[in-house]
């Protein structure tokens, strides 16, 4: 399909759309009917499990407590009969393994019954057990090929859910996925294991101030999930973005996001269509989606949940991108999760609004009205400064990505050196205990607008910073350095191991200040604030993180600012990460390598499959259409000769100069592409150092290329079409 049928199709697809199928009437079937229908939640169980049944998965549930082996048969049961009235015939155990995508293995309740008919069956041991084969999944070393054996667990607390198709439904089971010797080949067993490391140091600090909860401590967690959507005529023309998720092509649109006015714009009839359907799916999967609106750059939207368990908020994150996926073909659309599909304007990112609590003590990152005066939280927002102070390098390794690399430090982006922002009014407090005289903190004001008819509205003690990759926002933490197309698995289980590593040392800090007399807290939470401010609050900042400024500051204060993926994921296998995980069980040395290795295969892979289309498309796609041009502006210039007009026409000489550089920046590339490495990160090494620039020069060629070859022979769909035809 040409550029120009495309663009045809597309235009065809806006003005001529029409709903897939009948809206649903919210009058007969309201929202609240809809939430969690296909969800086998605490209120099925209830209803369907025998009382002493329940109580006793929700103990494990709710507390934490192992699984008592006498249950899993009921509950299978149960469960399967349920998914049947909802005309489930398949289960599958939903696994997230290091690929970052969701994995799933299809298998059928009905078994022949040896009279020529079937019967339905599901065994707790089916439930509770799964072995996928192992063998293609990355495992970075940590077991061979051949070795095909791996098992999937069921996760008690996220629950089942009911997936539907046009042509039925199946169960969806979320386990654990590990290898048969039991190290963690997935996202979600070391985020459960952070989370119990978590709740252990937590618990200890909340001891010393007489704060009991039979409750765990646990994160909490909301990622605010941007992505971009395309007409998909324009996707099947460019091999780019089918394969790759991004343009490696693309002249500017003469108009991007510049106008400043498609944030929160009014939202295109069609992409609205788009996200109701998107909220009606998530929400029978009882996913509590929350906001959507139009985000920075033309073509970019937003949607973010309400806060939830860190755990089910991660399974839910991955439903939130197949579901955006998937609805988007409906609407004769593509999801692109990219972090940079587009040049020139903005990427997407997930902000991962991070705290801990519980439902008994809800944030322990909030303040009150008077943190000055709330010495438990003094202690938990001091943990995680000294925490991002000396591992802000491994929170950075969680976000590194061939696709990711191109957002950060960007101006829409946080850049790659992590750093805090605490606001005016905790920055005075933190600052006060740091000169040992704390007595007040700044409280909310009043803001009065002028507009009689206007009511006066609160104002905050503080304003906010979006330049900050891990900014205080009134009761939690916000990680704005998550890609848009990451799990937040990997930065979860960071920030949870941080945080438990940090709550054990102010624990015991306290604690020999202490020992054991409660009269002595106070004075003691002074000075180990103190030590730990002195020592530490090098890492809050502030300012504009975007200025050339900040850089050179931070440098200064010993800030590292690993701008590229092969800088920062070596740091996962350093020795303080090592002894970080070790120590708290929540990874083994050997996993960790296993994950750097697999990361850095990713990262070169993805770079070659791009290097590799931009050869392709710049030799089969770019050069022809530009030759064509070529062509007719020489047969120009000959036709004005002929006639006795000596014409010398610069567009050919500029034409042919471009097309030149083109053909040889390609035939350099396909070169470099022969290399070989001796290892992982010799080889993410060599793409970064020497791919990226070679396929960044034949780009500039082609885009210039671009600007000056005649639309209708040019086949590729441009910005302009692609980013403005919704």
């Amino acid at each position: 399909m040409s550029g120009i049928q495309a663009r045809l199709n597309a235009i065809s697809a806006v003005i001529n759309y029409k709903p897939s199928h009948a809206p649903l009437n919210f009058n007969e079937t309201k929202p609240t009917e809809i939430f969690g229908s296909n969800v086998f939640n605490e209120k099925v169980m209830k209803d369907r499990l025998p009382k002493a049944v329940f109580k006793s998965l929700q103990k494990t549930i709710e507390l934490g407590q192992k699984l008592d082996p006498s249950i899993p048969d009921v509950v299978a049961n149960t469960m399967k009969d349920w998914a049947i009235e909802k005309g489930a015939t398949h289960f599958t155990h939903v696994f997230f393994p290091l690929t970052g995508m969701t994995a799933e293995k299809h298998d059928a309740f009905l078994v022949p019954d040896g009279k020529g008919g079937a019967i339905a069956e599901f065994s707790g041991k089916l439930l509770i057990q799964g072995e996928p084969d192992a063998s293609s999944f990355p495992s970075g070393g940590l077991r061979s090929t051949f070795e095909a054996r791996g098992y999937t667990a069921w996760d008690v607390t996220s629950p089942a859910y009911i997936l539907e198709n046009p042509n039925g439904t199946f169960l969806c089971i979320p386990t654990a996925f590990v290898s048969w010797s039991g190290e963690a080949l997935d996202k979600k067993t070391p985020l459960l294991r952070s989370n119990q490391a978590l709740n252990v140091q937590a618990k200890r600090v909340l001891k010393l101030f007489g704060v009991e909860t039979k409750l765990p401590v646990t994160s909490f967690a909301g990622p605010e999930q941007e992505y971009f959507l395309i007409d998909r005529n324009f996707v099947f023309s460019r091999p780019d973005l089918l394969i790759a998720g991004r343009s490696l092509f693309g002249a500017k649109s003469a108009k991007g996001q510049e106008f400043e006015d498609q944030y929160f714009g009014v939202v295109p009839r069609r992409v609205l269509s788009f996200m109701m359907e998107v909220e009606r799916e998530l929400f029978k999967l009882g996913v509590p989606v929350k906001t959507r609106h139009n985000e920075v750059a033309p073509s970019q939207f937003e949607i973010a949940p309400i806060y939830e368990q860190g755990n089910l908020a991660t399974d839910h994150n991955q439903m939130v991108m197949t579901t955006l996926r998937g609805v988007a073909k409906r609407y004769g659309m593509v999801c692109l999760l990219h972090e940079k599909p587009f040049a020139g304007i903005n990427g997407s990112g997930k902000h991962l609004n991070y705290s801990v609590g519980n439902a008994e003590l809800g944030s322990l990152f909030d303040p009150g009205d008077t943190p000055h005066e709330n010495a438990q939280f003094l202690v938990f927002c001091a943990a995680a400064i000294r925490g991002l102070h000396k591992y802000g390098a491994l929170l950075r390794a969680t976000v590194a990505t061939a696709s990711n690399d191109h957002r950060l430090g960007a101006n829409e982006a946080p850049p790659a050196i992590m750093s805090m922002y605490l606001g005016e009014q905790l920055a005075d407090v933190f600052d006060q205990i740091k000169k040992g005289k704390l007595k007040a903190s700044k409280q909310k004001g009043i803001m009065t607008i002028g507009v009689d008819t206007l009511p006066p509205l609160p104002m905050d003690p503080g304003d906010r910073n979006r330049t900050s990759p891990f900014a205080f926002t009134g009761n939690r933490f916000e990680f704005r350095a998550v890609g848009s197309s990451q799990s937040i698995g990997g930065s979860l289980v960071a920030l949870n191991t941080i945080m438990s590593e940090s709550l054990d040392f102010l624990a015991t800090e306290i604690e020999k200040i202490t020992k054991g007399d409660s009269k002595k807290l106070n004075a003691a939470v002074q000075t180990v604030l103190q030590k730990i401010l002195k020592d530490h609050d090098t890492v809050v900042f502030n300012g504009d993180g975007y200025s050339e400024a900040w850089h050179k500051e931070a440098e200064k204060r010993g800030l590292p600012n690993l701008k590229t993926t092969p800088d920062a994921l070596p740091i996962l296998s350093s020795k303080p990460v090592i002894e970080l995980f070790t120590k708290y069980g929540v990874l083994t040395e050997a996993e960790l390598k296993s994950r750097e290795e697999i990361y850095l295969e990713q990262y070169a892979k993805t770079i070659n499959t791009e290097a590799n289309l931009v050869v392709r498309m710049a030799t089969t796609i770019i050069f022809p259409a530009a030759m064509r041009y070529q062509s007719e502006l020489a047969a120009c210039c000959t036709n004005l000769k002929a006639i006795g007009h000596d014409y010398k026409m610069a567009a050919l000489q500029d034409v042919t100069d471009k097309l030149r550089n083109l053909q040889e920046a390609a035939n350099k590339l396909d070169k470099l592409l022969e290399h070989e490495a001796k290892d992982a990160h010799a080889e993410a090494k060599y793409m970064c150092d020497k791919i990226l620039p070679a396929m960044a020069e034949i780009r500039s060629y082609a885009d210039s290329l671009e600007a000056v070859v005649a639309d209708d022979l040019w086949s590729l769909p441009s910005y302009q079409e692609m980013l403005f035809i919704r």
